[in-house]
């Protein structure tokens, strides 16, 4: 039977292997699990030294038990100790991650911003929203009924070679133009009517200055006494709120199947302010748009009578604005999304 001298021995032999055992625990998970090979009742280094007991002499117990107690009270706190350390150099490189220097600059958040596109469509809808128009948003698939004929482009009409049509079906088609609008308008409402129309329309023609889709805006008057100088002022306020003071227009001779007469309307270059430009290709206007007064048989095919009412009707090209106002020279850089031109057009 062992006596007191050769089990203080095993205990200090024990607590040795334990000091050394503490010294390579590096992390909190390590230490917390190295409690339990130490007090588990079953397995622990400790908690077998406690289940000896009963194979101790009686007279031996009393001194067995209180140092095997020593151990592990020796031990509860090395464990606790380095739990501790472990724990508040964890806590300490939380902090250092999660800390904030309030004296660094902050950091720069890219803004975005509408496209010119956008930009353009939301100045004309105030403009002439200020002059009291009222907005029609029309189909883009729409029949040749309300795209073609009842513009007065029958089906054998030249004008119809000009347009480029994308068609879906005999019927319906991808619209070339805004103007389609004004029918579905005068059908449903008797005048004074004062619209614009803007949206998508759609022709097989693409190069630097056309796309097969592109962004119009028809804009419609219809009341008693309306005539071509109403087109014209009306314009001149137009192009003096979206190229400046002092810009001006002129009207020249076109045609148009729904408007007679029918014009082109030309501004006076807002870069060069006449005196000739490479933006105005050395005249001192630059074309804008398309307009005209209604054709009496359009008036009429939609049951408003031509000897009461007259109206005057405008076509603006989007994209075409959006160019010449923002100085873009090729129409595909608005559809390209390419940040380094965007950027640059914040109205």
């Amino acid at each position: 039977m062992a006596d007191l001298n050769e089990l203080s021995e095993k205990l200090s032999a024990i607590k040795l292997e334990i000091e050394g055992e503490l010294k390579g625990i590096e992390n909190f998970k390590s230490a917390f699990e190295y409690r339990k090979t130490l007090m588990d009742s079953k397995t622990g280094k400790i908690g077998l030294l406690m289940r000896e007991m009963g194979k101790i002499p009686g007279e031996l117990r009393a001194d067995y038990g209180k140092k095997v107690n020593e151990i592990r009270t020796w031990a509860q706190g090395e464990v606790d100790a380095l739990e501790k350390k472990f724990k508040e150099l964890e806590m300490q490189k939380r902090y250092e991650s999660e800390k904030i220097d309030v004296t660094l600059p902050a950091k720069m958040r890219a803004i975005g911003k509408l496209h010119p596109n956008t930009q353009v469509r939301n100045q004309l809808v105030d403009i002439f929203g200020s002059m009291g128009f009222d907005i029609f948003e029309g189909n883009e698939i729409e029949t040749d009924f309300y795209n073609f004929t009842a513009l007065n482009i029958p089906k054998d009409h030249p004008a119809r070679d000009m347009q480029d049509t994308f068609y879906l079906s005999p019927d319906f088609l991808l619209r070339t133009q805004t103007s389609s609008g004004q029918i579905h308008v005068m059908e449903a409402q008797k005048p004074p009517i004062k619209i614009i129309s803007p949206g998508k329309v759609f022709r097989s023609d693409d190069d630097a200055t056309h796309s097969p889709m592109f962004s119009q805006m028809e804009g419609l008057v219809v009341d008693k006494g309306i005539t071509l100088c109403d087109l014209k002022g009306m314009l001149d306020l137009f192009v003096q709120k979206i190229f400046g003071e002092g810009v001006t227009t002129r009207l020249r001779p076109s045609y148009f199947p729904f408007t007679e007469p029918s014009v082109e309307v030309d501004v006076s270059c807002f870069q060069c302010h006449g005196a000739g430009c490479k933006l105005c290709k050395g005249t001192g206007w630059i074309e804008v748009l398309g307009a005209g007064v209604v054709n009496k048989k359009v008036l009429e095919d939609c049951g408003i009578d031509s000897d009461v009412y007259s109206g005057i009707a405008f076509g603006i090209g989007i994209e075409r604005i959006a160019m010449l106002k923002y100085g873009i020279n090729n129409i595909k850089l608005l559809f390209e999304s390419d940040l380094r031109v965007l950027d640059q057009i914040d109205d």
